[in-house]
């Protein structure tokens, strides 16, 4: 281990060849800050957004060119919208009953859903032993009362009673309902 670290020592970094004027590279970035690069070959001139809406000029043709040959092709192929001429903007009319043939039913207007059923008393008190107890324990936490062993069975007897009793009452599928089959009904 000590030879590694010996031969580390001995040997001399990697020198460049040509030597490296930091003052001069930095004289070039500021010399050149603020201009900007030319823009690549086949670029279009930047255009204002009031000019977005009117076609595009026509390209100036030499007489010397070469007509067979096709004009250089844009970088890249981004559309840019004037504000409120976007394709999100576009608002479909309104259907009429004028758009309706004989075939057709009109606008479906699907049906009042039917009254949520009410809970009985022992779902009731199931529920309140399930969220309950959790709260009258992270309330007794909270405030800092003594865990005593009431307050503790109470918390978590009730969210144990209340799971419990909530898994037992839950419908099986071995039940017969009255519909017919396991299929859609029409």
């Amino acid at each position: 281990m000590a030879e590694h670290e010996s031969d580390r020592e001995d040997r001399e970094p990697d020198e460049q060849k040509v030597p490296f004027d930091e003052d001069a590279a930095w004289r070039a970035i500021v010399a050149g800050y603020g201009e900007e690069p030319p823009d690549p070959p086949g670029a279009r001139p930047f255009r204002s957004v009031e000019d977005l809406a009117l076609p595009e000029p026509e390209p100036e043709k030499d007489a010397e060119s070469d007509t067979d040959k096709a004009p250089a092709r844009p970088l890249g192929s981004s559309v840019s919208f004037a504000p409120g001429v976007g394709p999100r903007d576009h608002n479909p009319p309104e259907p009429s009953e004028d758009d309706f043939d004989e075939d057709d039913e009109g606008h479906f207007v699907p049906p009042e859903p039917p009254p949520l059923p009410t809970a009985d008393t022992t779902a009731k008190f199931a529920w309140l032993g399930v969220v309950g107890g959790p709260v009258l324990l992270l309330l007794a936490v909270l405030l800092g009362w003594d865990m005593t062993w009431w307050l503790t069975t109470l918390g978590i007897g009730g969210f144990l009673g209340g799971f419990a009793t909530l898994v037992m009452r839950m419908r099986t599928d071995d039940e017969e309902d009255d519909g017919p089959g396991r299929g859609a009904v029409v």
